[in-house]
């Protein structure tokens, strides 16, 4: 095999309730993890060293997840693993999306199928929770809810057919500032209850789905805030701040609409609009 091209896609939190904090320092949460198509993109080759490259280059280092995950594909294995790997980045850093994790888990999958390699499901799992609580998602990014860490996932038969503008204001939040700041509470709707059968009402759900990073956040950084506020005043039926932000959705009844927002906010944002056919 000469190449092995993968996208690693990012995904928004539609929902995030953080329960309580665990003896072992990690939070109790539950989350519907939502893939969206923006992607990064993973190239695999050949090569007689291990080589890695990005497109943001203050990411080339050995803290990469990236890297991370090759050398704990190394320590299970015991040998040292010779692959060039380039990294196309498209997802913003620090931005709520997974995107480190998502390119994480795609390298677990493509240095795995690149060297043909016989992983069970059982030690892909064990690697990936080791690199980060939601990259266990990234195996299989489908539309589920997660709970404990983030790590125990249950797919679910969903599909959004509703235009999703994204924006992101270009703010990164460290996730683990994110963590020593939210304080956990148990939530008056739960997301089990609320988005099991997948038929959501939005605009009833406005003010029942939540996510326990914003207000914190938004406090700190009030742009983040507003922005929120202009999607709904753009018609959006629903926002939310995803994962710990700094990125926002919008939920949009119809493409028209989510187009004439996304005129507004192209100029200022990162923008990008996620649609599906029915």
């Amino acid at each position: 095999m000469q190449n092995l091209v993968i996208n690693t896609p990012a995904k928004i939190n539609l929902g995030l309730n953080i329960l309580r904090k665990r003896d072992d320092g990690y939070h109790d949460i539950e989350t519907f993890f939502y893939p969206i198509k923006l992607c990064d993109t993973l190239t695999f080759s050949e090569s007689d060293d291990f080589i890695f490259t990005c497109s943001k280059p203050e990411l080339m280092n050995e803290n990469n997840l990236v890297v991370k995950a090759k050398q704990l594909l190394e320590n299970e294995f015991k040998f040292k693993i010779k692959i060039r790997i380039d990294l196309q980045k498209q997802i913003p850093i620090g931005a709520g999306l997974g995107g480190g994790s998502s390119d994480a888990a795609g390298t677990i999958l493509g240095i795995i199928k690149f060297l043909n390699l016989n992983v069970d499901d059982t030690t892909k799992l064990r690697i990936t929770t080791a690199l980060g609580a939601d990259v266990p998602y990234f195996l299989n990014p489908v539309p589920s809810y997660a709970e404990s860490i983030g790590n125990i996932i249950t797919p679910l038969d969903c599909k959004l057919t509703y235009p999703i503008l994204l924006i992101n204001p270009g703010i990164p939040i460290v996730t683990r500032w994110a963590y020593q700041h939210v304080v956990p509470s148990s939530p008056v709707y739960t997301l089990k209850k609320l988005i099991s059968d997948c038929e959501i009402d939005f605009l009833y759900m406005q003010n029942k789905i939540k996510n326990d990073f914003e207000p914190f956040v938004f406090k700190e950084y009030p742009e983040i805030s507003e922005i929120k506020k202009e999607l709904y005043k753009r018609g959006a039926m629903f926002a939310l701040m995803s994962g710990s932000g700094s990125s926002v959705f919008g939920i949009f009844p119809n493409l028209d609409k989510a187009e004439r927002a996304l005129e507004i906010f192209k100029n200022h944002y990162f923008t990008f609009l996620h649609h599906e056919n029915n």
